[in-house]
């Protein structure tokens, strides 16, 4: 998505300090001539080489591997070994500073739910949480990566999903089919926050927790596409002018998608990550379904607003800028909020540990009640609390 917006028009910021990502990136200039256009097989075929690749390079540098793929249900996960400590913050908003570099222990048995539910973001697949299936499975949790329909290894066709329902039914349809009393965290990235926000409102007490991954966390009434108004033309405009639309049912009629132009993917999505998750992401990433991110969400108390929700913010982000995350909390605060520093808009590439650690803190908060709105503890209370019992 982030491409494709960023050749668009940009509204007039006051202040010299206001600087647009065009001017930040480069104007977006669609690639000449072009390749021909894949089999899905051949894009299958593409994404599991380029996966190969990258955990081959992972033994190479030192890494641990045991590799399980489910592809007929959708969903995948993998395991690596640990590796460095992360930063990470919490606590009161909307201003909760916590740093820590101490690791991160997981007492399994106090756990609400061991089952992680990981949910892409535009244009990805379950492919690109296999560093965080790894290191949660490492944890002896279960995670749980889904393809959305018209993502990663579900070839429908992008032009032809209409819907944010129709988009997000494999997620709908996986919580509904879990037993009766089984809960899971959501955790979803970027535009992926839009289906997770549908299904706390269409399956709350399928839901212990949702985590917004730099995410797209709308309110009552707004679109996904709303988050980057602040940086773009209105969608009127973006409408009529994107060079980077699909018109899957022909130029007379609405557009049904938008496209990547790989040349943009890197500045603007994977600025800190690493060479060979840019190649996975290269070949196996897709167009996207416009219809679901100008879809207006209808989110209640009663549902959406009963569930605990948590924010994790990346501080080197170009796609979805720490000022647009700040504004998103502040809409709409969340029970806590997390920082990954030197993190871009892919963490699960760029800050796979730190990532991790939040992941591992979220999933031990207890039960409303433990911990309130606004009211998250520090690391420096936790441990003074820890002192007093000890003594």
């Amino acid at each position: 998505m982030g491409n494709a917006f960023a050749c668009m028009p940009r509204k007039e910021h006051r202040g010299a300090a206001a600087v647009s990502r065009s001017k930040r990136m480069g104007s977006a200039r669609p690639p000449r001539g072009g390749a021909a256009k894949l089999t899905p097989a051949e894009e299958e075929l593409l994404h599991r080489q380029a996966l190969a690749m990258a955990i081959h390079q992972h033994l190479d540098a030192g890494g641990s591997m045991s590799r399980r793929i489910d592809a007929g249900a959708g969903s995948m996960s993998r395991r690596i070994g640990p590796g460095s400590t992360s930063s990470r913050r919490h606590g009161n908003l909307p201003d909760s500073v916590t740093n820590a570099t101490k690791a991160v222990q997981i007492v399994l048995e106090n756990l609400e739910t061991k089952k992680i539910v990981l949910v892409h973001g535009e244009g990805f697949g379950a492919w690109c949480w296999y560093k965080t299936i790894s290191l949660l499975e490492e944890a002896g949790l279960d995670p749980v990566a889904l393809d959305l329909t018209g993502s990663g290894i579900d070839h429908t066709d992008t032009n032809s999903i209409a819907t944010l329902e129709e988009y997000s039914k494999p997620l709908i349809d996986y919580l509904s089919k879990l037993p009766e009393n089984e809960k899971v965290v959501l955790v979803g990235h970027s535009c992926g926050g839009a289906s997770v926000s549908y299904a706390l409102e269409h399956c709350p007490k399928k839901i212990s927790k949702a985590v917004f991954l730099t995410a797209t966390m709308v309110k009552d009434s707004q679109r996904p596409f709303d988050v980057f108004s602040e940086e773009l033309a209105s969608a009127d405009v973006f409408l009529q002018e994107s060079q980077y639309l699909l018109y899957g049912n022909g130029k007379d009629k609405p557009p049904t998608g938008l496209r990547f132009d790989k040349q943009q993917i890197k500045g603007l999505y994977f600025n800190q990550s690493p060479s060979k998750d840019i190649a996975l992401a290269t070949v196996s990433m897709r167009p996207i379904p416009l219809a679901p991110i100008m879809e207006k969400l209808s989110l209640t108390a009663e549902n959406y607003g009963s569930i605990r929700r948590y924010f994790i913010q990346t501080l080197d982000d170009r796609m979805l800028s720490p000022d647009v995350q700040e504004k998103l909390v502040r809409e709409s605060p969340p029970d806590g909020i997390f920082k990954i520093k030197g993190g871009d808009h892919c963490p699960f590439f760029s800050k796979p540990q730190s990532l991790h650690k939040i992941l591992l803190e979220i999933v031990q908060i207890q039960a409303p009640g433990a911990l309130l709105p606004g009211k998250a503890k520090t690391l420096e209370e936790e441990e003074e609390e820890s002192a007093e019992k000890s003594s």
